[in-house]
């Protein structure tokens, strides 16, 4: 996505891993913020992966209410993976990929935490934003991306709904 025209007639958008400062800039120059603003306050989904945590965070977007810290696992060396119980992606731990990864260092008081390490939130729901400290599209494990599709088809409906009743 390079311009504000791309997130036009978008049902979900992602915000994945990568470098949160580059980012953050990268937005700015190509004035995508007004674009991301208005498709989050439309209510349409949003996640945000290990960076894209960062991105969404009370410090830069403000699309959650949380306080990320960058790097707080540790540096490239320090990456892990990890087995996380994550709430609505049933019983079998998830196998998470961690690299230079945030945690989660403030929650606001709507802000549902589903899955947490060494008592860190690692993976959060804040409205219509879902968003993790790990990297989702690492392993084959569909399950946290079937509760992100779950909130874009909610979306849909309430949209169609909305349209509906005029």
């Amino acid at each position: 996505m390079r311009t504000p025209e791309a997130l036009e007639g978008l049902d979900g958008l992602v915000i994945p891993g990568g470098e949160s400062t580059t980012m953050t800039k990268l937005i700015e120059s190509a004035g995508l913020e007004p674009a991301l603003r208005e498709h989050h306050a439309a209510g349409r989904p949003i996640l945000g992966t290990c960076a894209g945590l960062i991105v969404c965070d009370d410090e830069h977007l403000g699309f959650i209410d949380v306080t990320a810290r960058r790097n707080a696992f540790g540096r490239q060396l320090q990456s892990f993976e990890a087995n996380l119980v994550v709430t609505g992606a049933g019983e079998e731990p998830l196998r998470a990929v961690f690299i230079r990864a945030p945690w989660v260092e403030r929650v606001g008081d709507e802000v549902e935490v589903l899955a947490a390490w060494e008592g860190h939130p690692v993976a959060i729901r804040d409205g219509s934003v879902l968003a993790s400290a790990f990297h989702t599209e690492l392993t084959d494990d569909p399950r946290f991306h079937a509760i992100f599709m779950a909130m874009i088809t909610k979306a849909q409906q309430h949209d169609e709904e909305r349209a509906a009743t005029g």
